[in-house]
């Protein structure tokens, strides 16, 4: 077996001769060898392992290839270097061993969010440290990016800078707009993930000090479909039916915005760091690496562009191949909800109905009973004429649920909520309605803005509103049901734990729901297949 050499503290420099600081594991062998890299702002000295659990909770089933060699959300040395590659882990410029100014946005997440993506404050040290590998005695000229969460979404940016020496990227689940997919979400503010996130940083304690006249990078505002459009790097994407609260929302919006012709997508319903070291996942990345780094292997190029894993339940899913996303030959159909009977129905019925609930406790249900086993696997949106009666805003939390026949609800996994997840989420603050037309679709609703004032409305308008519902892919059997909640709290009030919050409201009094005549509210629903 090949031994792994790793240097710890390697400085790498930069154009404004800052030196990052680096762990670097290679084969203990000579030659030449292709180099995965990360950038991480958790500290590229804190492992992971089932002992050693990054968030402070350990109900993940973790992969028997964790060898508590990994950094967390990192690739794990064990496996790469013994594969003949270069693993090196980069603390960025103002993180625990790295000296220098940390680049941060005027309103930014805990570890600098903002300034990462629409910022790109990392990308120029990124672009600096790949062209550093590259050029290595060791190195064969030939760089990857590889990682989870900010190990992901750093990416982008330093993609579409085009740094000569890189040659294909994986963000393993990475958002793309830190205020849509995660903080400010169709315009609600998330109060509590942030300061999870905040108890995780690591104190600064540099190797050496940054130079006398440190010029750090200076902010390049872009919007998210303007940087990925920038890239034409082969990628990798793995994006998730089960991180409706981080990553879903950009990783398939990548996916689809992204420039590079050669682009695969990976989908899962399941735990997210237990999913990124499995033996499959694991397999798929060095598939897609052997090519691109090595050149060794051309079995990706033949593999469909599309990993769709389908869930039936917590436990049980089914995985085929396709060449696009969202599936070529899905049909669009509308499921009108009807306040009188609480359905779900194929038809809008032509009387008008009304539903109300308490909106600090209560919320709205309508079914839907499949005729026949049915695949939804996509995008859904919901069509909404809704009213605060006593209110000028309002905060609507949508819930997408699946019961068996017997009406016992059918949960699916998460590393949020292990095995007490839903189909899919959606979030709306009212204010936030408005559209771009330029952005949106039929089946993703894009709101112009989620953030300031937006436009509120008199008490007790009625008015309509699209609402974006994340990607999902589930199996209805004949017999089983879709039920819809909408509430002014998070999941309905049935989601304890999982370490959102949205303590923010504007909600007050009633919520008043219309339906049916010209009240058209609809679920839309992506039918791929009834079996």
């Amino acid at each position: 077996m090949i031994g792994i050499i790793t240097e710890k503290d390697v400085p790498i420099p930069v154009r404004d001769g800052l030196k990052l600081c680096a762990n670097v594991s290679r084969p203990d062998k000579k030659g030449k060898f292709p180099v995965v890299m990360a950038f991480t702002a958790f500290a590229k000295d804190v492992l992971w392992s089932p002992h050693s659990v990054g968030w402070g909770f350990a109900d993940e089933p973790y992969s028997p290839t964790i060898t508590g060699t990994a950094v967390f959300e990192a690739e794990d040395p064990a496996f790469w270097v013994r594969h003949e590659y270069v693993l090196i882990i980069v603390d960025p410029r103002g993180f625990n061993r790295s000296p220098g100014k940390m680049g941060k946005a005027e309103i930014d997440g805990p570890v600098g969010e903002v300034g990462v993506l629409s910022q790109g404050l990392w990308a120029r040290d990124m672009y600096d440290a790949i062209e550093w590998a590259g050029t290595q005695e060791w190195s064969n000229g030939c760089v990857g990016l590889s990682g989870v969460s900010i190990l992901a979404f750093s990416q982008w940016r330093a993609a579409a800078l085009k740094p000569p020496h890189l040659k294909a990227f994986i963000p393993w689940e990475g958002m793309t707009d830190f205020y849509r997919d995660v903080m400010f979400r169709g315009g609600i503010p998330e109060t509590e993930w942030g300061k999870l996130i905040s108890d995780q940083r690591t104190p600064i304690e540099p190797a050496w000090p940054p130079p006398a006249k440190e010029d750090p990078p200076v902010p390049d505002e872009k919007i998210e479909d303007d940087f990925l459009a920038e890239i034409t790097t082969p990628v990798l994407i793995c994006a998730t039916w089960s991180n409706h609260g981080n990553h879903s929302r950009g990783a398939f919006r990548a996916f689809r915005k992204i420039s590079s012709r050669q682009k695969w997508l990976y989908t899962h319903g399941r735990q997210e760091w237990a999913e990124f070291y499995n033996t499959e996942a694991q397999a798929t990345r060095k598939l897609f690496f052997d090519h691109f780094l090595k050149g060794t292997d051309n079995r990706i190029l033949k593999t469909p562009k599309v990993r769709l894993e389908t869930r039936e339940n917590a436990e049980q899913y089914t995985v085929r191949y396709e060449e696009d996303f969202p599936v070529p030959g899905t049909k669009y159909e509308k499921l009108y909800l009807d306040a009188a009977d609480n359905g779900l129905n194929f038809q809008n019925d032509k009387r008008t109905s009304k539903a109300t609930y308490e909106s600090s406790s209560g919320k709205a249900i309508f079914d839907h009973k499949f005729e026949h086993d049915t695949e939804l696997t996509g995008y859904m949106s919901l069509r909404l004429w809704a009213s605060p009666e006593e209110a000028q805003d309002m905060d609507l939390f949508v819930t997408l649920r699946k019961l068996d026949s017997a009406g016992k609800e059918v949960f699916f996994d998460s590393w949020m909520l292990p095995k007490k997840y839903p189909v899919a989420l959606g979030w709306l603050r009212l204010s936030c309605r408005e559209l771009d037309d330029t952005r949106s679709t039929m089946w993703e609703p894009y709101p112009k803005r989620v953030l300031g004032p937006g436009k509120k409305v008199n008490r007790g308008d009625i008015v309509p509103c699209e609402i974006p519902i994340l990607p999902s892919g589930t199996l209805f059997r004949r017999g089983e049901i879709l039920r819809l909640v909408v509430s002014g709290i998070f999941g309905g009030g049935e989601i304890s734990g999982g370490h959102y919050g949205f303590n923010a409201s504007v909600n007050k009094g009633t919520h008043a729901i219309y339906t049916g005549g010209k009240y058209d509210s609809y679920l839309l629903i992506p039918v791929v297949s009834r079996l």
